[in-house]
């Protein structure tokens, strides 16, 4: 298959790299400084795995004209951009592993919903001050047909991934699998951002704790009220710790606290790494998109209200 990738940012770059790697016939976009840095020294990742490749980098899209898949790693809010640059495309299938599910309307606008895929990646990476990525988690990659069900593009994009030795788990929920994803990422985010810890300092300590589990219910209330089920998954069990009562889910927050500690002790949500660097913040697109959606269902959600004002706040000033 010959995969476009678009956005060479952590993901981008993990994606790309292993490709790469087995030999597939994979193309990044990707501009400015990080571009030229990949044009020059390759991909290099660190971490779970070690070493560098030559990577195909092309920053003028005209360049591009046809994928059979079009992967987007681009950061949230240079999603309608990004689009927009490469609606020329020629595509058979289309995927976002960005965070929250804003994604899938957005791509369905640019090439309608019979070429969107259902896809999230529970990895976890960061571009350092060298330019290398640092990759320290790889739980799944999950990909699935919308609004469920498992189509032979699904199929097929899932194998090349998993010869490149990316962990691809093809999945017939995977409506529910990205938003499980997105209810914990919404509840991590916001500890983090306001807190500046790393994720198990933030998890292990009751206080924290308890406005991550807040948040938590809050998240899997809206998703309750759209009709859409939650789904356990490694570290997270979505679904078993929205069942439970609030203390009895900061408890079990606070053991994956642990968990991180020693299995990841150098986690840190994206956005905190965006914040650290003072880089615009995925808020509007992730927590502001479910505090817009609460309002219109009408359900009460008042930890995530003052959070999005706070974050939101932060990241005017960052601007």
């Amino acid at each position: 298959m010959k995969i476009v990738i678009l956005g060479a940012g952590a993901l981008g770059t993990v994606l790309g790299a292993h490709l790469a790697r087995a030999g597939g016939d994979v193309t990044l976009i990707a501009r400015g400084n990080r571009a030229a840095y990949l044009q020059e020294h390759g991909a290099t990742l660190t971490g779970l795995v070690d070493f560098t490749i030559p990577v195909t980098v092309v920053t003028d899209l005209r360049q591009v004209q046809n994928a059979d898949v079009l992967i987007v790693t681009v950061k949230t809010y240079d999603m309608a951009a990004a689009l927009a640059s490469v609606q020329h495309l020629r595509v058979e299938s289309v995927l976002s592993i960005q965070n929250g599910v804003l994604k899938n309307e957005q791509l369905a606008q640019t090439f309608g919903w019979k070429k969107v895929m259902g896809a999230m990646a529970w990895f976890s990476a960061e571009v350092l001050s060298t330019g290398a990525v640092r990759f320290t988690v790889q739980e799944g990659f999950y990909l699935g047909a919308l609004p469920e069900g498992i189509s032979p593009g699904v199929q097929t994009l899932g194998e090349q991934l998993s010869r490149a030795g990316i962990v691809v788990k093809v999945t017939p929920v995977i409506q529910s699998l990205e938003w499980s994803k997105y209810v914990v990422f919404t509840c991590l985010m916001v500890p983090a951002v306001l807190t500046r810890l790393a994720t198990y300092q933030f998890l292990q300590d009751e206080q924290t704790a308890s406005i991550t589990a807040s948040v938590l219910h809050e998240m899997a209330h809206i998703a309750r009220s759209l009709g859409i089920p939650l789904e356990d998954m490694g570290l997270f069990p979505t679904k078993h710790l929205s069942g439970l009562a609030h203390e009895d889910t900061v408890t079990a927050l606070r053991q994956i606290g642990g968990q991180f500690a020693s299995r990841a002790p150098t986690h840190k949500v994206s956005t905190l790494q965006d914040a650290e660097q003072g880089k615009r913040l995925e808020v509007e697109e992730t927590l502001g998109y479910a505090v817009r959606q609460s309002a219109t269902l009408g359900i009460p959600t008042p930890t995530m209200d003052t959070c999005y004002k706070l974050i939101a706040g932060i990241n005017h000033y960052l601007q």
